[in-house]
């Protein structure tokens, strides 16, 4: 006859192997490997944290397993079992570290690729967290997490769609039952998800001259697809597209590893953009660059932001300075923006005698100004430029007998002739000087830009004038002088244009589109947000040209 200690010892036994019983149950099994989700709160990182735990131990998670039906992974230790049902026992909430892997999920033809967008920032639709957070492949939100107590696991439940992908790690799982689909009908979507480039592809981009179809059926060419205007950004739309024609630099960011030192998100998020920009596998003909834009947002302190127009020319010279110092590996360190783009002048500053006797009257030594030649002081230097700025001679102030402004025209070698180291160009900040340019090292990559826009005390002003340009073989050495070739060096002064910005209306608004070229086959197109299309290459020059890239001969 059992004693009333027993008989209690005995109700506590069967009610706590009850309470286990219902706790298995409920809880699915799971098990995922990601950096990010000890940040996380959610269930499904605590398996990770038990495995550290047991591998500091010394113990073997996977001995005494075996591989079960469809790759499910069984104890057949029954003291493990104890072990784990003690520790659950113990309210450490701890589920199976086992994980179900599945090829024959029976929701895959659920998948709905027409409404997958993975241009958008990776936030939660629920908590706006960026933390483990997948992709609902049925509806194409994003939900945070995967555990019971998560945004995706009560999503599965409440609209019945089960299949997610992990926007980090690329896994596919199946909610609620919580196991991994492992399927090659996915691959498609982790290619559109995360783009990967092979080397010896990168090599042949140039060569190739296929076409890609988008889900809608609509045709696209890589490299050639049109950006999303998500508010007034079409100057960065263009300079995007202007700066996707530098072979070195677009292949340089189609290979994350090239950059995978920087720590800056600028960087990523630009070796994204081109990466999605030159994809031949992508859902559709267009890219959004929303995580771009946020990127920059963050690094400029909202100076170019969305929502606002603003000037490609200042905004790509603010973007290569910003990619060259990001990707640096010391402070006096090169980068592939140098490698480009990078050239020298010589610069002879001529400050007149009065300025120098100011120097001297507040106490400033004037002989380090420079040599002194009758009342001018002189100073040579040389700086390194990125672009180069051409000034627009004014236009005329009166109508012809039609009533209608003459439109004058201007020669590019005309106004190239400020840097032949003898034209004068007049400069009064920081102070009145007179200055002379001379080019001394010409880059692989020549930025020119207009000066088209003049700001007074009253409004902006813009120059209507048209600059006539050559489209292929700018010769530059017979209009400005060129340094010498080194030993066994060629002096190479042919240059071809591959990228025309074009501003349209009136200054303080208007618009602005770009005329590129695809060099497999030597065409053009005029890009303006989503709008592409060929065009002819005289059409190139018959237009307000802002600012062009052109490509030193080889």
């Amino acid at each position: 006859m059992k004693t009333a200690r027993e008989e209690s010892e005995n109700a506590a036994n069967e009610e706590g192997a009850a309470k286990r019983q219902k706790l298995d149950q409920s809880s699915p099994q799971l098990a995922f490997e990601n950096p990010l989700l000890p940040l996380a709160s959610y269930d499904d990182d605590e398996e990770e944290v038990e495995e550290r735990r047991d591998g500091g131990r010394g113990r073997d998670i996977n001995h005494g397993k075996k591989e079960g039906l469809n790759g499910h992974i069984e104890d057949d230790d029954d003291d493990e079992e104890d072990e784990d049902d003690e520790d659950t026992k113990v309210g450490q909430g701890r589920r199976s570290r086992s994980i179900e892997v599945r090829r024959d999920c029976p929701y895959l033809d659920t998948v709905n690729r027409q409404v997958l967008d993975f241009d958008f920032e990776k936030f939660c639709s629920v908590s706006l967290s960026n933390l483990n957070v997948y992709a609902c492949l049925v509806c194409g939100k994003y939900f945070q997490g995967r555990g019971p107590k998560s945004h995706a696991y009560t999503h599965s439940l409440e609209a019945g769609h089960h299949v997610y992908i992990n926007l980090c790690t690329e896994k596919v799982y199946c909610l609620p039952d919580g196991y991994e689909v492992i399927d090659p009908s996915l691959d498609d979507i982790r290619y559109v998800l995360n783009p990967r480039f092979a080397r010896e592809n990168v090599i042949q981009i140039d060569h190739n001259r296929q076409w890609s179809r988008a889900l809608d059926g609509s045709d696209y060419l890589p490299g050639m697809v049109g950006l999303n205007n998500i508010k007034e950004t079409e100057f960065v739309n263009v300079t995007i597209q202007s700066l996707m024609r530098v072979t070195p630099l677009r292949n340089f960011f189609l290979i994350p590893e090239n950059y995978s030192h920087s720590k800056s998100q600028l960087v990523h998020r630009f070796g994204e953009l081109t990466r999605k920009i030159w994809h031949a596998r992508n859902f559709k003909g267009q890219v959004s660059p929303h995580e771009f834009l946020q990127a920059v947002m963050k690094a400029s302190g909202k100076i170019y932001r969305i929502g606002a127009q603003s000037d490609p020319v200042r905004f790509i010279s603010w973007l290569l300075q910003t990619l060259h110092r990001d990707l640096r590996r010391s402070k006096k360190g090169s980068s592939i923006i140098h490698q480009c783009f990078q050239g020298e002048l010589e610069v002879v500053k001529e400050i007149h005698n009065k300025r120098i006797g100011e120097k001297k009257d507040n106490g400033e030594n004037g002989d380090d100004c420079g040599n002194e030649v009758g009342n001018v002081i002189m100073e040579t230097s040389k700086m390194p430029f990125l672009m180069l700025g051409l000034d627009l001679p004014p236009p005329p102030l009166f109508k012809d007998i039609m009533e209608k402004n003459i439109i004058p025209q201007v020669p590019l070698f005309n106004i190239l002739k400020k840097f032949d180291g003898e034209t004068v160009t007049e400069v009064v900040r920081p102070h009145t000087a007179r200055m002379r340019y001379r080019v001394t090292k010409l880059p692989k990559y020549l930025i020119l830009h207009m000066l088209r826009f003049t700001r007074n005390n009253f409004f902006v002003e813009k120059n209507p004038t048209l600059v006539n340009f050559p489209v292929k073989n700018l010769e530059l050495k017979n209009y400005i002088p060129l340094p010498a070739p080194g030993v066994n060096e060629r002096l190479r002064s042919k240059y071809d244009l591959i990228a025309n910005i074009v501003h349209d209306g009136k200054p303080g608004g208007g618009s602005y589109r770009v005329f590129v070229q695809r060099k497999s086959e030597e065409l053009w197109y005029e890009m303006q947000d989503l709008h592409v299309s060929e065009t002819l290459p005289e059409m190139v020059a018959l237009s307000e040209t802002y600012m062009q890239i052109y490509e030193q001969q080889q």
